[in-house]
């Protein structure tokens, strides 16, 4: 993937946890890499087959300039995100902000912090077995489509299915979303977990009825297997639950575990 580089961005703005960074203007200053893909540009020298670094650059010194945080960190997510919702084009950003100026009671050069996005479809399993299934269900798509670094592309019909693990006892409504995220597979599943509670789930009992269930099943073609997450979702490939509707919504998809399509894992 080819990269737009902004290099050494100085806005002069008032961020800080102290009183008098709130007052008094200090400089921070930007680097960003941009993924994107520019050979149209290339081939045409049009500049609306790239992004344009200066209005990139605008829109950081606008945020910059407009808002007061206490902390770089949210000031750089705060950038980052914008530049991914603003620039389409943009398939990743790496944005680093420094603080030259920092309230530190020792010889230093800077001190900064970088933020990094990065664009990518995932696939989501929902299913509730409790209360108003069908109002559960559209209240976590709407609640996943409103946060932010999640946009919903798809979603599949609701279907009705049998409990699976022998615990719960009612009947699931279950469906599959398509989103584009620009939240980490780690991010993606904390916010998950918080419209789980917001619905009112709880985790007495593995496989119980539940209010709302949401599983991560696909993170684009990654392979993860870490203590908190496992991606592909074990064993999603002998769920019909699951996999009916992933094949409505993204029959072509290939599982990079299996090998296969959706369309024929489902058969």
């Amino acid at each position: 993937m080819d990269k737009i580089l902004i290099r050494g961005l100085e806005v002069c703005a008032r961020h800080g946890v102290h009183d008098y960074e709130k007052t008094k203007p200090q400089r921070f200053v930007f680097d960003a890499d941009l993924s994107v893909d520019f050979y149209g540009a290339a081939k045409t020298d049009d500049l609306e087959c790239t992004v344009n670094y200066s209005a990139v650059c605008k829109l950081i010194a606008d945020i910059t300039n407009d808002n007061t945080f206490n902390l770089i960190e949210r000031l750089a997510y705060e950038c980052a995100f914008s530049v991914m919702e603003n620039f389409a084009a943009v398939r990743g950003v790496s944005l680093t902000v420094c603080k030259p100026e920092a309230p530190i009671k020792h010889k230093f050069g800077t001190v900064g912090v970088t933020a990094e996005l990065t664009r990518e479809k995932a696939y989501l399993s929902l299913g509730s077995s409790m209360g108003d299934k069908k109002a559960y269900l559209d209240k976590a798509v709407k609640l996943l489509d409103a946060t932010r670094g999640i946009s919903v592309e798809k979603v599949s019909s609701y279907i009705s299915t049998k409990p699976y693990g022998g615990v719960a006892e009612n009947e699931f409504l279950n469906c599959a979303v398509k989103a584009e995220v620009f939240l980490s597979p780690e991010q993606l599943l904390d916010e998950v977990n918080r419209i789980e509670a917001e619905c009112g789930r709880t985790r007495q009992k593995r496989w119980g009825d539940r209010t709302l269930d949401i599983d991560i099943i696909f993170y684009g073609g990654r392979i993860i297997n870490g203590e908190r997450l496992v991606i592909p979702h074990p064993e999603y490939h002998k769920r019909d639950f699951v996999l009916k509707p992933l094949a409505e919504i993204a029959p072509d998809f290939v599982c990079p575990v299996q090998k296969k399509r959706i369309r024929e894992l489902s058969n």
